[in-house]
């Protein structure tokens, strides 16, 4: 199993769609007894907060958040967490809206210290 999420700052590797997560997205992860939780902020976001559970290398949450245009959404997602070769954590993300249309897939890593 990958090491612990907890205390961990994410951010993806690339934009989406205007509106979403982007690489100027910073995700602060925590994680106790099998419950995971974060918050995140950055672009087009200006706050969101995520909930779920960790089963071995398997995330499954739901997410909520406050675009910059006064927007709210909501969506599920379910990540897999790998140990990249030089020590960060990597989560490989397909997600889908619940509130609006669309789905897709994001990759976010651990920001180097």
């Amino acid at each position: 199993m990958a090491r612990s999420l907890d205390g961990l700052v994410l951010s993806p590797v690339a934009d989406q769609a205007p509106g979403q997560v982007g690489t100027r997205t910073r995700f602060t992860y925590h994680e106790r007894d099998g419950r995971i939780w974060a918050e995140y902020a950055g672009g087009d976001v200006v706050r969101g907060h995520l909930v779920g559970t960790r089963h071995a290398d398997v995330l499954d949450f739901r997410y909520v958040q406050l675009k910059q245009d006064g927007t709210t959404s909501c969506g599920h997602c379910v990540s897999t967490v790998t140990d990249l070769p030089d020590g960060r954590v990597r989560l490989d993300e397909t997600w889908e809206w619940e509130s609006q249309e669309g789905r897709g897939t994001s990759v976010v890593e651990e920001l180097a210290s």
